[in-house]
């Protein structure tokens, strides 16, 4: 899990009010509630930006105690859980003011301080009167911040997330991206014998993956650090998505999950397609997207095995790039062979000019002035109203991340991000670059 903005984990044993918490703060994303333990299993994230500081808020599985290698739903629900809490930068214990201190809290305790962890509890249910008499007890669990809300009713609930951030950094845009000390991290998908070990080879101009016409030759990722305009870069070569009959499978089954991982991890994604195919299969569209739209991530395509490619398979991909330009006209291509070296010299520079577009800190005043201006000549409306927004302006690079501030944040979806994405990219030479919006309340 790479950490772009400061994580808060929302943890505690069930059905102590985490979610309850969670939705109240989080104006998109939404846990789902209901009175019995285990509603909760996979850990639900939204980034919030609260007094100018961006942070991601995860509400967590009930945690409790188990023994080791619990493979049930439950048991693996808390092992997800526990990955997010492990890179937390602040967590938000969470206990129950009318039951007061049990056991399962003592065992949640123990667990935070071996992993040394920056703790606040928040003792919940705090306007019932019998939990005035509980709070002292928490004390007794060995963290000084003690703070004292109602998820349900709103209670102190805004002063508890003034008070966690001011505990937090200062935010700033440079300060957001990878860690300045870890290579960039540029990693190569795409399905079976599409090339992506020949373009790792031609790269490096050495045999250092196996090649073969033999589909999941490479089985784990192969990695190699390079230095190129005075960038540390690890390049990762894959083993390759799967193919599928059916093309609705999750994306998490059409890829090995060393794939998957490098994915998540990577800065760049350099995704290589076969032009011989007859068509760009939807799995490799779903693989862009995924990448692009939902991770962030920095992407280039790079269309393979040119030196094969007939005029009628060139008609044919200029026919799709076509059908496809709602996202391709987004991110950067190349048509090249990894066999001859046709443009191979063509792809670190490309992968360099994508990573600067990702990293980049757009002016503050031009940010805002572009949007006014934007959207007083092309005016939004949501019934019959004209949608206003008060603020905007960057938060983080890596990816570039968006705060737009307006009365009625509930009123923006798709649509709207789409077109404050379009906005974005007329002005602003983005190419490649994912950009993140966050929507949120004029405060």
């Amino acid at each position: 899990m790479k950490k772009n903005i400061p994580v808060i984990a929302l943890v505690g044993r069930m059905n102590v009010g985490k979610s309850t918490l969670f939705n109240r703060i989080s104006s998109k994303v939404k846990s789902m509630v209901l009175d019995y333990e285990g509603v909760t299993r996979d850990p639900i994230t939204n980034t919030v930006v609260w007094k100018e500081k961006a942070f991601e808020l995860v509400d967590t599985a009930g945690l409790f105690a188990s023994k080791k290698q619990d493979v049930s739903i439950e048991g693996l629900s808390q092992q997800k859980a526990l990955e997010y809490v492990q890179h937390a930068d602040i967590v938000l214990f969470m206990v129950d003011g009318v039951i007061g201190l049990v056991n399962q809290d003592r065992f949640i305790a123990q667990m935070l301080h071996k992993l040394g962890k920056k703790v606040v509890i928040v003792v919940n249910k705090a306007d019932a009167k019998v939990s005035e008499e509980h709070i002292e007890e928490f004390s007794m669990l060995g963290f000084d911040d003690i703070q004292s809300i109602s998820a349900y009713h709103g209670t102190r609930v805004y002063e508890l997330f003034d008070h966690v951030a001011s505990l937090l950094p200062d935010s700033g845009a440079t300060a957001a991206g990878r860690d300045e000390e870890r290579p960039l991290q540029v990693v190569f998908l795409g399905r079976p014998n599409v090339g992506k070990s020949s373009l790792l080879n031609a790269l490096l101009n050495r045999e250092r993956a196996v090649v073969s016409d033999i589909a999941g030759t490479t089985r784990e990722p192969l990695r190699e650090l390079i230095t190129f305009y005075q960038e540390h870069i690890v390049l990762i070569d894959t083993p390759g998505i799967r193919r599928k009959c059916m093309v609705d499978e999750p994306i998490e089954k059409l890829m090995v999950h060393t794939s998957l991982q490098a994915l998540k991890d990577a800065d760049i994604v350099v995704l290589l397609i076969d032009v011989t195919e007859a068509d760009i299969v939807d799995q490799e569209l779903k693989l862009a997207f995924y990448a692009f739209t939902e991770k962030y991530k920095g992407l280039i395509i790079l269309f393979n095995k040119v030196d094969l490619l007939t005029q009628q398979q060139e008609e044919d991909l200029a026919v799709v790039k076509d059908k496809y330009d709602f996202l391709l006209n987004k991110i950067p291509m190349l048509n090249i062979s990894a066999k001859t070296g046709k443009n191979i010299g063509k792809v670190l520079p490309l992968v360099h000019e994508v990573w600067l577009r990702y990293s980049r800190q757009l002016p503050a005043e031009l940010l805002q002035t572009v949007f006014v201006q934007e959207m007083q000549r092309r005016p939004m409306f949501k019934m019959k109203q004209q949608l206003q927004i008060h603020q905007v302006y960057q938060i983080y690079t890596r990816p570039i991340t968006i705060v737009v501030t307006t009365t009625h944040p509930e009123w923006f979806g798709d649509t709207q991000n789409n077109f404050f994405d379009k906005i974005m990219r007329e002005h602003f030479d983005l190419l490649g670059a994912p950009i993140k919006f966050i929507v949120q309340k004029r405060s």
